[in-house]
C-alpha cells in the first residue's frame, strides 16, 4: 500500500469523527478524498461518495430516531422526489455526459471540470450554512405541506446531489423549516433520513447498474468513516463540537478554492 493510500483511508476515519463531532459536513469530503487521494475520475469519485454520504448519514439518522426526533412522514414526503431526481440523474444523465462538454476556442470544458466545478460552487454555502448561528424558529406545532414546492425542491437537491456526490444537508435543512414548518432540530434530525436514503438509492439504482463497482475498497474505505463517527460521538463528551463546527466550515471553505485551483488551472 502506497503512503498516499495510507492517508487516505486516514482521511476516511477523520471523515467519520468529524461527522460524529459536528453531526454532519464532513462526508463533503469525501469526494476530494477519493479524487485526489485515489486518483479516481469523477463518475467514480460521486458514485463512491452517495455510499458513503448515505450509509454515515443512515447511522447518524439512526441515533436521532432513538432519540425521537426524527419526522418519519416528512423524510417520505421529501425523501421521494429526491429519490427520484438522484437516481434519474445517476442512471441516465452520468452516463451520458461527454468527455468534453464544450469547447471555447482552445479551451476544453470536461465532464470532469463541470461536475468538481458544481460541486466547488456549492461547498461556498455548505461552509457558510456551518459558520452561522442556526436560529430556532417559532412554529406553531403543526406540520403543514407545501406539495407543489416540495416536489421542485426534492428534484432539484437529488438531482444535485446526483451530479456532485454530496448530501446537501445546507438545502434541505432550511426546506424544511419553510415548507414544512417543521422546529430545527427535527429538520436537522429528519434531513440526515432523507440523504441516507436519497443518496443509498441513487448510488443502487443508478451506479450500482451502470458501472463496475470495487466493493471491497467501497466496504473498507466507509468502514473506516463508520468507526470514525463513533470515535467522534465519543469524543463529543469531552469536546464542544460547535467551536469545531466554525472552524470546519472554513475548511470546506478552503477546499472548494483548492478543487477549483486543481481543476480550472492545474489541470489546464
Amino acid at each position: 500500500m502506497e503512503v498516499i493510500e495510507v492517508f487516505g483511508y486516514a482521511s476516511a476515519l477523520i471523515i467519520g469523527i468529524s461527522l460524529g463531532l459536528i453531526g454532519g459536513g464532513g462526508s463533503i469530503l469525501a469526494v476530494p478524498v477519493l479524487a485526489y487521494l485515489f486518483s479516481v475520475n469523477e463518475k467514480v469519485a460521486t458514485a463512491y461518495s452517495l455510499f458513503i454520504v448515505g450509509s454515515s448519514a443512515l447511522v447518524g439518522g439512526l441515533k436521532q430516531h432513538f432519540k425521537g426526533l426524527v419526522d418519519w412522514r416528512t423524510a417520505i414526503v421529501f425523501g421521494i422526489p429526491a429519490i427520484v431526481g438522484v437516481s434519474v440523474v445517476r442512471h441516465y444523465v452520468v452516463p451520458a455526459l461527454p468527455d468534453v462538454l464544450f469547447n471555447l476556442g482552445d479551451f476544453e470544458f470536461t465532464r470532469r471540470m463541470g461536475m468538481f466545478g458544481l460541486f466547488a460552487v456549492l461547498m461556498i454555502p455548505a461552509a457558510f450554512s456551518m459558520l452561522k448561528k442556526r436560529k430556532e424558529k417559532e412554529t406553531s406545532g403543526a406540520v403543514k405541506y407545501n406539495y407543489p414546492l416540495i416536489i421542485i425542491e426534492g428534484l432539484l437537491v437529488g438531482a444535485i446531489t446526483g451530479m456532485i456526490g454530496a448530501g446537501g444537508g445546507f438545502l434541505i435543512i432550511p426546506a424544511l423549516v419553510i415548507l414544512a414548518n417543521v422546529e430545527m432540530k427535527v429538520a436537522v434530525a429528519t434531513s440526515l433520513i432523507i440523504i441516507a436514503f436519497k443518496s443509498l438509492m441513487g448510488f443502487f439504482l443508478g451506479d450500482a447498474l451502470t458501472m463496475d463497482i470495487d466493493w471491497e475498497f467501497l466496504a473498507i474505505f466507509t468502514s473506516i468513516s463508520l468507526v470514525g463517527i463513533f470515535i467522534g460521538s465519543h469524543l463529543g463528551n469531552f469536546i464542544d463540537g460547535k467551536k469545531l463546527k466554525k472552524g470546519f466550515g472554513y475548511f470546506i471553505f478552503i477546499m472548494a478554492i483548492f478543487i477549483f485551483y486543481m481543476e480550472f488551472f492545474v489541470k489546464q
